[in-house]
């Protein structure tokens, strides 16, 4: 057994535990952290967030090679798609990012420990855990944060192979474009991996049992989503599932059942993105005796259990399973071991779909605000009437606005556009603060910039758009 004490000891290394460490160790924690994984980062950095975003970013540039440069004047030959750089792209940028995390981990003497992690009992008032790697050891702290994320939810019907149906892990690393991509599931995962090998050549059909995409998102920004991608070339079967799947004649045929009956669809590969479940096989949570609401693990203000010491983050707890949520938790968690009395804001978590157009929200949809009878007030404004967004030829989507209909408090904004990722930003802040949509239309935003047509729709809520 070890015989130095930390004062905190993070188990799990992605947005949440890194955060978590990198934090505690700033105010002058003894910091461990234990990941079974070689890389930092979690799933984000290496199978999630990150390499999806690069190969997002590739396969647009080649549909843009493709499909688009001649219309700007750029006459090239047909491109030709080299998968194999654009994985080792991928790669590279990933082990930057995770090499970096393990930089931080050293500026800020953090102790790693590699290997799988088992909570035991407690002695003498100092938490253990013992960490199965190489050898196994067991590292003791005063206080413990467990930030182990979340995993792929199965199917029953389609468990994986890790071949032909697979995960989002398996799907970021296809060795060739597949013929026929079938994506079961029409939320952020699906619709993001979906897109990568539809832009790389592959015909992709998204089985998704909701009648709508992105469940929870506003509904307008679902709609135009859904036409924007079928313009695409991808195929839906909304109101369907996946009933199983079957080899025949060197083909995959998965069993579709939807209102009208059933039919099968030949092809070459199944993504299975229906969702995540938290991350706890072999914590031995049951064993202390930790409190769960379900298959999340029970938290209070301070994201303290039940089993004094020992507190949880991120995708274990309550809340939408992003990886910004968890650094936002990882850093107040420990600023309030600390005696801060930092939070964080859950009405001001922005979402985000990275397809193209990019869809972005934070706050209430009209949905939930006719649901709680709320009265509300909606600004629109389109893109297509944005000079920059003209310039850019990139000009499908909208920006809507919603605030209290006596007062004008932001209540929501919903962005499907081209960099809606980073135009939410905009919005998040505002409401952080409290501020109205007046607040926004009284800002001078630069022209000509996408960011206007965040100013038009505000102008909007009380009809005074300029250029609409």
């Amino acid at each position: 057994m070890s015989e130095e004490i930390f004062d905190l000891i993070v188990i799990g290394a992605g947005p949440g535990g890194y955060v978590a460490a990198i934090r505690g160790a700033q105010l002058g924690m003894k910091v461990a952290v234990v990941e079974k994984r070689g890389s930092m980062g979690g799933v984000c950095l290496n199978e999630g967030c990150i390499p999806s975003k690069a190969l997002l970013d590739s396969s647009e540039l080649y549909h843009l090679a493709k499909d688009r440069f001649a219309a700007h004047g750029i006459e090239v030959q047909p491109p030709t798609l080299n998968l194999g750089q654009m994985m080792a792209r991928k790669e590279d940028v990933v082990k930057k990012l995770t090499d970096g995390i393990a930089f931080l981990f050293k500026k800020n003497k953090i102790v790693s420990f590699l290997g799988t992690a088992t909570l035991l009992s407690p002695e003498n008032g100092t938490h253990r855990v013992e960490v199965k790697g190489e050898e196994t050891k067991v590292v003791s702290g005063k206080k413990v944060i467990i930030a182990t994320g979340s995993e792929a939810v199965q199917i029953p019907a389609l468990p994986f192979d890790g071949e032909s149906v697979v995960s989002a892990r398996e799907a970021l690393s296809f060795p060739a474009v597949p013929e026929h991509l079938l994506v079961v599931g029409g939320g952020y995962i699906g619709l993001e991996l979906g897109s990568v090998w539809l832009r790389l050549g592959a015909k992709v059909t998204v089985v998704e049992l909701l009648p709508r995409l992105v469940a929870g998102s506003d509904g307008q920004v679902a709609e135009a989503l859904l036409r924007s991608l079928k313009k695409q070339g991808m195929t839906f079967m909304l109101g369907g599932k996946v009933a199983g799947v079957e080899k025949k004649d060197g083909k995959l045929v998965a069993r579709v059942e939807a209102e009208g009956g059933a039919t099968e669809i030949s092809c070459d590969k199944v993504l299975v993105a229906v969702g995540r479940r938290p991350l706890t096989a072999g914590l031995n949570l049951e064993g202390l005796g930790i409190a769960m609401d379900g298959s999340r693990i029970r938290v209070d203000a301070d994201y303290a259990t039940n089993v004094a010491g020992i507190y949880a983050i991120g995708d274990l707890v309550a809340g939408p399973m992003l990886a910004h949520k968890a650094m936002e938790e990882g850093a107040v968690c420990v600023e309030r071991m600390h005696g801060e009395p930092s939070q964080v804001d859950y009405g001001c978590i922005p979402g985000v779909c990275y397809t193209w157009p990019e869809a972005a929200s934070v706050g209430k949809t009209e949905e939930s605000l006719k649901e709680e009878g709320i009265a509300y007030k909606s600004g629109k404004f389109s893109f297509i009437a944005n000079g920059r967004a003209k310039c850019m030829d990139e000009t499908e989507g909208f920006v809507k606005l919603l605030t209290e209909a006596e007062g004008g408090r932001l209540l929501g904004v919903h962005i499907l556009g081209p960099r809606a990722s980073d135009m939410i930003a905009e919005a998040v802040t505002v409401m952080a603060f409290g501020g109205s949509g007046e607040d926004i239309a009284l800002t001078v935003h630069a022209h000509p910039t996408l960011s206007e047509v965040m100013k038009e729709a505000a102008l909007d809520l009380d009809k005074r758009a300029i250029h609409g």
